[in-house]
This record gives structure tokens, C-alpha cells and sequence, in this order.
């Protein structure tokens, strides 16, 4: 008996080839993560990006979309809390986590910028361009220490360490010194860029070591047709994507955090001010 043979309510028939490999390599679906990706005209951004460039700031378009992300926080808490068991813990402030390449690009780290929603852009491109430059030069003792522990675990010793790590400072929201590891290391949502890597557009994945409900990826902007005012104009344009844990939010509050989050990336000037 073959698979198109079978109805509702027939007899159990045997799984063969593929399929039967398939159920050995994996389980049931067990994963709460919802991705989303949307491309928006990158006029306003390359504005505003140009006229801080101009007065001295290093601005980028993934320092917007981190800011972006706080706005989006602000406006739906209940993307900004700590999940532990079955209750939500309120986080004291909007922290967003860029990740940054280390080791002349061989390797990943982040730097979490605190307050975000307290923070100018360029404030922010500030901080994350002094931090990062001080991690890419090895002068970041905690970034070290942490590194010198993670290497010299084998695997099985590594993963138990992680899922410590990720309970005492993402569960209880405390320090784990000796690790180098800050309380809620990974803030309240994640930043990266791939359009940096000339990479047009990419989704990633929430590794549950996190603890966050956000992860949002920046690519390379191009020139593409759009619509404007009834008319087809080449413009700017900047793909974003997100990965996004369905325990935290729904539907509703994800669509009232992109409204923020579009908002703010339409019109960053408004925002933002004179540098």
C-alpha cells in the first residue's frame, strides 16, 4: 500500500525511502519562532546618514534599525520582559545587542548598547564604534576571559556551561563573573547587518541560549523599482528580516511593533534631531 492508497480512517501502512529516513532524523515541530521580511524605500535613512556623516558621525543604517528596535520595544512591553516558566519579568530598560565581527572578521562577538530608548542614534554609533574597536583590538578583559574559558571545554563540558550561563544570567538576570558573562548578556532583542558581508538579504535563527524574543537582520541596500505616488522610480532600498518567538507576542502586538518600527525608519530625522 502506497501513501496516495491511504484515506481518513484506513489501516496503517508502512513509511519507506525518504520518509522513513525523515522520521528518524527528526522529531515533531517543536519551535515557537515566526519569521518576517519586508523591503522599505532607504531615501530617508541615507538622508539622515549622509547629513551625520557630514558633522562628523559614523552612522549606519544598523545603528537606525537598532533604534527602530527600541521604538518597536517601547511601544509593545510585553516584547521587553524575561520569560522564565510561566510568568513575564518586565525588563528595567531597552537594551539592544549589535552582534560585530571579531578576529578580522574570522569570528562573532556583540556589544549590548544599554537605555536605548534614552539614546540618540548618534549616541549610539558612538558607543558601539568605541566598544567595538576596543573587542576587535583585544582589550576587552570580559569578552577575554569568557573566550579563554568557552575554548579550552570540550564540547559536552561546553554545552553544560551554556545552558548555565544562559539560566543564571538570562533566567535570574544575574552575573556570571567568573565567565565574563553580564546579567541578560543579550539585552532585549539583537541587531545584525549582512548587508556589511554584501549579502542582500538573510533570516536567523533565536538560539535559545538568548533569552531574547527579537532578532533582527540588516541587508545590503540596492536601487529597485518602487511605487511612488502612483509611478515606478528606482530608490533605495533596504531589506530587513526578523525572527521573532511566538511565546512572547501574537499577531496583534506584532504588527503594532512593526507600525513603531516603520515609523521611525520612514522619517529617522524626525526622530533624531540635529545631531
Amino acid at each position: 500500500m502506497h501513501a496516495s492508497d491511504a484515506s481518513p480512517g484506513s489501516a496503517s501502512y508502512p513509511l519507506s525511502g525518504w520518509r522513513k529516513i525523515a522520521t528518524a532524523l527528526w522529531d515533531a515541530p517543536s519551535d515557537p519562532q515566526i519569521y518576517g521580511a519586508f523591503e522599505m524605500d532607504a531615501t530617508a535613512v541615507l538622508r539622515l546618514i549622509d547629513t551625520a556623516r557630514a558633522q562628523g558621525h559614523h552612522l549606519t543604517a544598523t545603528h537606525l534599525v537598532g533604534k527602530a528596535v527600541a521604538r518597536a520595544l517601547v511601544a509593545v512591553p510585553d516584547l521587553n520582559v524575561r520569560l522564565v516558566g510561566d510568568r513575564a519579568y518586565p525588563r528595567p530598560s531597552v537594551d539592544v545587542f549589535f552582534i560585530t565581527s571579531v578576529a578580522k572578521g574570522r569570528d562573532l562577538s556583540g556589544v549590548k548598547v544599554t537605555d536605548m530608548q534614552e539614546k540618540t542614534a548618534y549616541e549610539v554609533a558612538k558607543e558601539l564604534s568605541l566598544r567595538s574597536t576596543r573587542m576587535k583590538a583585544g582589550n576587552d578583559p570580559d569578552l577575554a576571559r569568557a573566550k579563554r574559558t568557552m575554548e579550552v571545554l570540550p564540547r559536552r563540558a561546553l554545552r553544560a556551561a551554556l545552558r548555565f550561563g544562559a539560566w543564571f544570567t538570562g533566567d535570574l538576570g544575574r552575573s556570571l563573573a567568573p565567565l565574563g558573562l553580564a546579567a541578560s548578556p543579550f539585552g532585549s532583542a539583537m541587531v545584525s547587518s549582512v548587508g556589511m558581508l554584501g549579502i542582500p538579504m538573510g533570516f536567523s535563527p533565536l538560539a535559545w541560549m538568548y533569552r531574547v524574543p527579537l532578532l533582527v537582520l540588516v541587508g545590503e541596500i540596492t536601487p529597485k523599482p518602487t511605487v511612488v505616488d502612483g509611478r515606478v522610480e528606482v530608490r533605495p532600498t533596504l531589506p530587513i528580516t526578523a525572527t521573532i518567538d511566538h511565546r512572547y507576542v501574537d499577531g496583534a502586538q506584532i504588527g503594532e511593533a512593526f507600525r513603531a518600527f516603520r515609523a521611525y525608519l520612514a522619517d529617522p530625522a524626525s526622530f533624531e534631531g540635529d545631531a
